[in-house]
């Protein structure tokens, strides 16, 4: 899409994303799994890297312990961007979050018993992940009665949240508005008073009213650039609305 003059760099990235559904990350993993084309690898890396911490959370809390769960998610990744990993996936498969967890269990089912005879540290990793800081980030978990699958659905949510925060961020600091996105971002996930809206006016020299609009849009930008986030998780505009729900219906649990 051309920007038009006038337009910012909102209107012209996720609001264009949110209305069309092109090509996504995950469909051009499918599309192109047979061809191993460098597209493919791009895109499947930048999914495996989202991925990595709710499905060590997922290893975690299945029991095993820090030293195991690095080593089994680090494995489990090198299985999976291997060559011709994904030759036999089925492509009505559309949602990547669902496939990965199966993909998961399954290597956890058939896999553990093998990877304990083996030698740590021998295995050539191919996501460079700060294991440390992996676990620290477990460690902030708060105590629950979460099962592994709503643990790892809990953290994808929140993982997706925050990349659609990031790009909303971003898009605002190429318009120039990284202030107004600093004062107004707590709104997005708080009910603002007449009290707030005031404040917020005079940090940002603008009036309530204008302070009113600018936090709809910021939100409606927001929601948009989540749809974003998550279309290039799916192959399919029907699979974007599940996913939608989902996130929502976790987020709200």
């Amino acid at each position: 899409m051309k920007r038009l003059p006038g337009m910012s760099s909102i209107e012209t990235s996720c609001d264009q994303a949110a209305g069309h559904f092109t090509a996504t990350h995950w469909s051009q993993v499918l599309q192109a799994a047979r061809d191993q084309s460098p597209q493919a690898a791009t895109a499947l890396d930048k999914l495996c890297r989202t991925y990595w911490f709710p499905l060590y959370a997922f290893v975690r809390r299945q029991g095993y312990g820090v030293a195991d769960a690095q080593d089994l998610t680090q494995e489990f990744f090198a299985r999976f961007l291997k060559k011709n990993f994904l030759a036999s996936v089925d492509r009505e498969k559309g949602k990547f979050r669902s496939f990965l967890l199966a993909a998961m269990k399954h290597f956890l089912a058939n896999e553990w018993d093998r990877l304990k005879a083996e030698k740590r540290g021998g295995r050539q990793q191919f996501i460079s992940i700060d294991g440390q800081e992996t676990e620290q980030r477990y460690q902030l978990e708060p105590a629950s009665d979460e099962n592994p699958e709503q643990i790892f659905d809990r953290r994808w949510a929140l993982t997706v949240l925050d990349q659609a925060l990031g790009r909303l961020k971003e898009q605002y600091a190429a318009d120039g508005k990284e202030a107004q996105f600093g004062q107004l971002k707590r709104f997005l996930s708080n009910e603002a008073n007449e009290k707030a809206y005031a404040t917020a006016a005079v940090q940002l020299q603008m009036t309530p009213g204008a302070v009113t609009v600018a936090v709809h849009r910021l939100r409606q930008h927001y929601r948009n650039c989540l749809r974003a986030e998550i279309a290039q998780t799916v192959s399919s505009p029907g699979d974007l609305d599940d996913e939608m729900r989902h996130l929502f219906g976790v987020v709200n649990q």
